[in-house]
């Protein structure tokens, strides 16, 4: 139950699978825009910021596979150790939701 709604708990992990999956692929394609415009030399570059603060809401995953697959940011520490750091943090957080449903 949700705010008086009554809501089947397979509907929020829908919900919540989407968002993860829609945050994910937005900050892979931010760092994937971004190391672009910085090859290019050209264009406003994403703020770190921005960039750590959608890794942080759910992203770590996206943030952390541009880190690997793109090799971008991986000498800032803020990203080669945080986002590992976050998507721990995020994995720990979603087995303690999915264990308290069951």
């Amino acid at each position: 139950m949700i705010g008086g709604i009554d809501v089947p708990d397979n509907a929020i992990t829908v919900l919540a699978a989407c968002y993860l999956i829609l945050v994910n692929a937005a900050v892979f394609l931010m760092m994937r825009s971004d190391k672009d415009r910085a090859k290019r030399g050209r264009g406003r570059r994403i703020p770190e910021r921005k960039l750590l603060g959608w890794s942080a809401a759910g992203g770590a995953l996206g943030g952390w596979l541009a880190l690997r697959l793109l090799r971008h940011k991986t000498k800032h520490a803020a990203f080669a150790l945080g986002l590992p750091v976050m998507l721990l943090l995020h994995i720990g957080i979603l087995y303690i939701l999915f264990k308290s449903m069951n």
